[in-house]
């Protein structure tokens, strides 16, 4: 559970640039400002120049961007018969999205500026905003309309509105979140004798799919297969007989081979010799003892039953950090096939119906294999969970594999700026195959 509060904040002035050189991205166009009615002044129609920038021209699906909209020169005038004193101007605005995302950014700016005298030209401004990014592919940033508050003797704002055929100032391109692969199995005996037939149950394939069941030996299938449907859960169940006597696991998957994108991870099995029948002996007897080491299982389980998040001060919005629960993995399955452990989370639901996109959480995992334990982890990527899911920690398939794991991940959840105060709760759910 995320515990969200804040407050409000202020954006920088705009940085000075070097005589004679124009900054990139500076654009130009036609602006009609409307000074109040109380000032008695006529509209002022003229070219401001301005420009945006942002923190990360290639963000992925689910970031969140800072957006800076600069006003260099604007038309608008001091609305006041005198001067107007220093830092009691206050700016606000509007960035207009376009191309693979469409919207607006709202940008506001600190109350900052030099005297200006009667009549005289507003000075330059620079106003601050964020955006989450929905799609990938290329964004363009256009500046739209600003507003210039006075706040001296009385309130008063100038309403420029930008002209049409303003150019695009800025581009983004957005890449799209990688796909979690969540198709397991999941066999009710992790060993047999050659032709008995296992039931196998699986999850996470793509609704109604053809799925083929097939028995591994190593890296290479067996000839012991069968053919299964996927439900509309994604969900199946077949019953695979296995004679090849060099299997050591069972695998699933859509399409005509298996692949990484399409099939599951190898469940472990065993086809074990039944034992011979005992010879008639001369006394002494002599009798064989078998002994067997039966496999265990893939388990896990975590410390804590929530996570709680930092708090973020209302208006500022940014990352809300913290840590998930401990999670530890033990895999006493015996065989070659390793693991992995994937993550999701639903959106953050708050106050008045208000929701924080699930893709705005991210993590940054790690993973630590006991004394003694045979396989080796890796920790998941650093990146965005999200609904889509990511992986937290795995393990690779290996002819010695197994062991006790543990795995934690510093999380953080990036708030806008003004979310309504308030408690915000979403579900991370951690899938073990």
């Amino acid at each position: 559970m995320a515990v969200l509060a804040a407050v409000t904040g202020g954006a920088l002035s705009a940085p000075a640039a070097a005589v004679g050189e124009t900054p990139p991205g500076q654009v130009e166009f036609p602006a009609h400002c409307l000074p109040p009615q109380e000032a008695g002044r006529p509209p002022a129609d003229g070219p401001t120049t301005a420009r945006i920038t942002v923190d990360d021209p290639a963000p992925r699906v689910g970031d969140t961007v800072t957006v800076t909209y600069q006003v260099a020169a604007t038309p608008a005038v001091n609305p006041l018969p005198s001067e107007l004193p220093v830092d009691v101007l206050t700016p606000t605005g509007r960035v207009l999205l376009g191309g693979a995302q469409s919207g607006e950014v709202t940008v506001t700016g600190a109350q900052r500026n030099e005297p200006v005298p009667p009549g005289g030209a507003l000075p330059a401004v620079t106003m601050t905003g964020t955006f989450t990014v929905t799609a990938p592919g290329a964004i363009t940033l256009t500046p739209g309309s600003y507003t210039l508050r006075t706040g001296h003797l009385l309130d008063l704002s100038t309403l420029c509105t930008a002209g049409p055929g303003t150019p695009v100032s800025e581009r983004l391109t957005a890449t799209p979140l990688p796909t979690a692969n969540l198709r397991r199995l999941t066999l009710t005996t992790a060993y047999g004798t050659p032709g008995a037939r296992v039931e196998v149950t699986g999850a996470g394939f793509a609704p109604g799919a053809a799925v083929t069941v097939a028995g591994r030996a190593g890296a290479a299938e067996t000839a012991d297969r069968v053919a299964a449907t996927a439900d509309r859960r994604g969900e199946l169940v077949a019953w695979l007989p296995l004679t090849d006597r060099a299997t050591t696991g069972v695998v699933a998957y859509e399409g005509t081979a298996w692949s990484a994108p399409l099939g599951s991870a190898p469940a472990a099995y065993t086809v074990v010799a039944p034992a011979p029948p005992a010879a008639p002996v001369p006394a002494p007897l002599t009798r064989q003892v078998t002994a067997t080491v039966e496999p265990g299982t893939l388990a896990m389980s975590q410390a804590g039953e929530s996570v709680t998040l930092g708090a973020v001060p209302y208006g500022d919005g940014g990352a809300a950090p913290g840590r998930i629960g401990t999670v530890t993995v033990k895999d006493a399955r015996g065989g070659p096939a390793g693991w992995s452990l994937v993550g999701k989370v639903t959106d953050f639901a708050g106050p008045g119906g208000v929701r924080i996109p699930g893709a705005s959480l991210s993590w940054t995992p790690t993973c630590t294999a006991a004394e003694g334990s045979p396989g080796a982890c890796a920790a998941g990527s650093a990146g965005v969970v999200g609904p889509d899911g990511a992986v937290l920690a795995s393990t690779a398939d290996a002819p010695v594999a197994g062991g006790t794991f543990t795995v934690d991940a510093g999380v953080s959840l990036q708030v806008p700026p003004y979310t309504p105060p308030g408690a915000y709760t979403a579900v991370l759910t951690l899938t073990l195959s």
